[in-house]
């Protein structure tokens, strides 16, 4: 059978008939979520709090309308089902599009994700939705009775069970939407049923007779057998798959996994076969090809991530990672491909109407498909965040290309239809095609276009964010001439070279070299082969003749000659604070003379001293220190990316900071007891960082694990206990992370928390100060000589701009010690604390402990506090009520501390 027949028009047909105008009627609403999807991509990019909307908009709206449409429209043309079923039909699509509005409207207002609707909006949109599906199955159902059956039915079999999954992900989705545990199980099996499920099942069904019908010729004589066998395979590994995910057993989902490539493997047996026998000449099959190709990646992805992580929760965080590159890579494409076949095959008019509407459908077809697939496998890579949203950009610039292409290849072919005549047919651009060497000329030319492109685009990107480029992934600098005078190393005395060259292989790893200690021989050239295999961390190997390796990512190495040895010479990794955690070297003169060529101190720098009367630089602006109230939703997805920026700490002294989101403290997060929080963790410095929540309790291992330049990770925990919790970097050495801008807090509400009339809350930490505009010292650190003592990052800034409230107010003041040295004893100047909470319990508060009027501010009772004492990573708050108006510092009383800058400011007015 020869299905191609079955899906082109049979006639010249002068105008579209009714079922083909009812086909594109329907197709609109794909369109509209496919625009909707498109602008919320171009608008926000990168966003990760936006991806799940992103996500949802292409796969539930216009991929779930594509299915629902063409599957009956295949379903029509194997099982030769005449006039089909058009009001069921037009039921089903309505109610599939009002499910999908009701699940995204009851996920943006669902309270679990801080929204203010109710969480019924969610459950009756999906629903819906999955009632949409039911009645889909039955109609499918219904036509595999009253055809007339053929051998590519098994199509429809493949329909049946990919509609049947989709109510079974409705209802895992609405229980991940309002889950607080058991999170990761419900995303693999919610993912299993409507990704594996829903959309991949149909899709292989419809490749079955779809493919040898793009290539304009027979369906393999195995592919109905293949397919039969395909089908189970498929159907048992989305079982196998949704089944581990609810279980929790990460080995099950694995062996799903595997099962649906294996599946995929003999469905695309006979499809190779036809394509080899007859190559892809159009954008349609080529689309669709490369969608395949992704798809096949991204499963192996998959399995790979679940098989290697070290848990369940780790694997599903790797797994989610792939969800874009899945819907862009494989479902975009496949859809695309399928459309510029299928829209000129239904706008019909007859051939030389379809060859009209075929040549506007393959305009520019290489560089649009070329620049989709290379801005997407560049946008895998380990790449700066701004590259690879420049990246995604163009890919979403292919796809909205590819989509405008299409709009015009039907209002072509309309036009036509229309205008078309009794006489001869117009010769078409297909009719006067170039011939095959221009043509190859032209896409070789096209190509190397695309390519430039893509290349000037990442190139300008970085030129826009050079701070997180620099030492990523560049070559090592070359050795600078280490000889002297006579062959000696420099500044050894002279020494006659033997010609010998003594070669050593060293690994950087853990904060130290291996080995550390070198022996060799007065004469001999040192060559150095220098391997960084650290796997978070960036690392250099410098020495004191001035011979350096040139930052090395991990994985990364580099051949360092050294020079010729005349003395005992030292080496260091010159990356910030590196060295001081141990990463030295020392190469031993055998046979020479006890000189030793040294590294200087890093306090041979001049130091940056500030006028503590100055006014800050222009572009100062104060800190706000008015803490929001915790957000209603119970899941809270937040980006952290590592930024690294000068900036001025105090006034005349301006320093690299190492910050998070371009802060130092970094975002203040709040929320309750049994609150979910995610965090996108995104490197975009240029050493290695990691980070450390502690309002989570959970192994270390991997999410707090220190990843290099341009990688990513997923940090998820729940919140089970109240505090003012820190954050901060992970990577080694912590002290010079911490005290060089890499910390925050997290603020979880105490459940009995009364109400009050102001809330702020202040960060102590400690500035170090290094060479200006350089990173801080860590030999100040070691030596715990701050420069300054600060509230929220500056000295004095709220001195300078007051905190406000009113005489009888009550106000409440959260406090953290980010350290990393130093400890806050922490006392409002003429004020007294009614109530003080530390480290997670109440020391005093309103009214006698234990009394029934503990908690009523009314009755003060015979006790107060005047300091609150936190060591570092330690927080908690105090509550007071000033009397009268006036001016109240605020002070760390570790006087000498104050004096360095941790000083304040309540202005109170009547």
């Amino acid at each position: 059978m020869n299905l191609a027949i079955s899906t082109r028009p049979q006639a010249p047909e002068r105008k579209p008939t009714g079922r083909r105008r009812t086909m594109l009627l329907r197709s609109l609403p794909m369109l509209a979520w496919l625009i909707a999807d498109l602008v919320l991509v171009v608008t926000h990019p990168f966003v990760a709090e936006a991806t799940w909307l992103m996500v949802h908009l292409l796969l539930l709206g216009a991929v779930s309308n594509a299915i629902v449409v063409w599957s009956t429209y295949f379903s029509d043309a194997v099982l030769r089902v005449p006039g089909g079923h058009p009001r069921r039909d037009r039921i089903v699509l309505a109610a599939l599009n009002l499910g999908a509005l009701g699940v995204v409207i009851g996920l943006l207002l669902h309270p679990a994700r801080g929204g203010s609707g109710s969480p019924w909006i969610l459950i009756a949109g999906a629903t819906v939705f999955g009632a949409a599906a039911v009645t889909h199955v039955a109609g499918l159902l219904h036509q595999l009775r009253v055809g007339l059956g053929g051998q590519f039915a098994i199509a429809v079999r493949f329909y049946v069970a990919a509609a049947l999954s989709l109510p079974v992900g409705a209802w895992l989705g609405v229980r991940l939407a309002g889950a607080t545990t058991d999170h990761a199980r419900l995303l693999l099996a919610h993912l299993g049923a409507n990704v594996l499920g829903w959309v991949g099942l149909t899709i292989a069904g419809t490749l079955i007779t779809l493919w040898p019908t793009m290539l304009r010729t027979r369906a393999d004589d195995g592919a109905v057998s293949s397919g039969r066998r395909g089908w189970w395979m498929l159907v048992i590994a989305v079982a196998l798959v949704m089944a581990g995910g609810l279980a929790g057993l990460r080995w099950v989902a694995v062996l799903g996994l595997l099962a649906y490539i294996l599946g995929l493997a003999l469905i695309a047996g006979p499809l190779l076969r036809v394509g080899l026998a007859k190559r892809p000449d159009s954008f349609g099959p080529w689309s669709v090809l490369a969608g395949f190709l992704w798809w096949i990646g991204c499963l192996v992805a998959a399995a790979l991530q679940l098989a290697m992580a070290p848990d369940l929760v780790a694997g599903v965080a790797g797994v989610r990672g792939l969800v874009g590159p899945f819907a862009v890579g494989f479902v975009a494409q496949i859809l695309v491909g399928a459309l510029t076949y299928l829209l000129p095959v239904i706008v019909g008019g007859g051939p030389s109407v379809v060859r009209l509407s075929v040549a506007f459908a393959e305009r520019a077809a290489g560089p649009r498909l070329l620049l989709l697939n290379l801005s997407a496998i560049l946008y895998l890579l380990p790449l700066p965040s701004l590259v690879r949203i420049t990246l995604s950009l163009a890919a979403v610039g292919a796809l909205v290309w590819t989509f405008g292409v299409l709009l015009g290849t039907v209002i072509t072919g309309l036009r036509a239809v229309r205008s078309v005549k009794q006489s001869t047919p117009t010769r078409t651009r297909a009719e006067t095609a170039p011939g095959p060497a221009v043509g190859r000329r032209r896409r070789s030319g096209e190509a190397a276009a695309v390519v430039g492109v893509v290349a000037l685009l990442v190139v300008a990107a970085a030129m826009v964010d050079p701070v997180a480029v620099v030492g990523r992934y560049v070559a090592p600098a070359p050795a600078v001439d280490a000889v002297g005078p006579g062959g000696a190393a420099a500044g050894a005395a002279d020494v006659t070279p033997t010609g010998n060259t003594t070669t050593v292989q060293v690994e950087a790893i853990g904060m130290k070299f291996i080995p550390a200690v070198i022996d060799v021989p007065v004469g001999d050239r040192l060559v150095v082969e220098l391997t960084n295999t650290d796997p978070g961390q960036v690392h250099d190997l410098v020495f004191a003749n001035g011979v350096s390796s040139g930052r090395l990512a991990p994985g990364a190495s580099a051949t360092v000659d050294v020079g010729i040895i005349g003395a005992t010479l030292d080496g260091w990794c010159s990356i910030a604070g590196h060295r001081q955690m141990g990463m030295t070297m020392v190469v031993n003169a055998i046979g020479g003379d006890p000189a030793h060529i040294g590294h200087a101190a890093p306090s041979d720098a001049p130091d940056v001293v500030s006028d503590p009367h100055a006014e800050p630089g222009p572009g100062f602006r104060v800190r706000d220190p008015v803490l929001a109230p915790a957000a209603t939703g119970t899941v809270h997805e937040h980006t952290f990316t590592v930024q690294e920026k000068v900036t001025e700490v105090a006034p005349g002294v301006r320093q690299t900071l190492w910050t998070f989101n371009g802060t130092a403290p970094g975002t203040t997060l709040r929320g309750k007891v049994g609150d979910v929080f995610e965090i996108t963790f995104v490197n975009d410095g240029t050493i290695g960082h990691g980070i450390d929540f502690h309002a989570g309790a959970l192994a270390p291992d991997r999410p707090m694990q220190v990843i290099a330049p341009g990688e990513s990770l997923t940090y998820r925990f729940t919140a089970t206990r109240a505090g003012i919790w820190m954050y901060h970097c992970s990577a080694h050495p912590m002290s010079l992370h911490i005290a060089n801008g890499m910390f925050g807090t997290v603020i979880i509400d105490p459940p009995d928390l009364p109400q009050v009339d102001r809330e702020f809350v202040l960060v102590q930490s400690e500035q170090y100060w290094g060479p200006q505009e350089a990173a801080g010292s860590m030999d100040k650190i070691a030596a715990r000589t701050p420069d300054a003592v600060v509230f929220n990052g500056y000295p004095g800034q709220y001195a300078r701009v007051p905190l406000e409230a009113r005489t009888g107010e009550r106000v409440r003041i959260w406090l953290l010690n980010a350290g990393p040295n130093e400890s806050l004893a922490f006392h409002v100047v003429g004020g007294q604390f009614d109530s003080v909470w530390r480290e997670g319990a109440w020391e005093l508060r309103c009214g006698e402990p234990g009394d029934a009027a503990a908690g009523d501010c009314t009755d003060t009772g015979p006790g107060g506090s005047q300091t609150l004492g936190l060591l570092a990573s330690q927080g908690g708050f105090v509550e007071l009520e000033m009397p009268e108006a006036g001016h109240y510092s605020l002070v760390n009383h570790q006087m000498s501390l104050a004096e360095r800058g941790a000083v304040g400011t309540i202005r109170v007015v009547d």
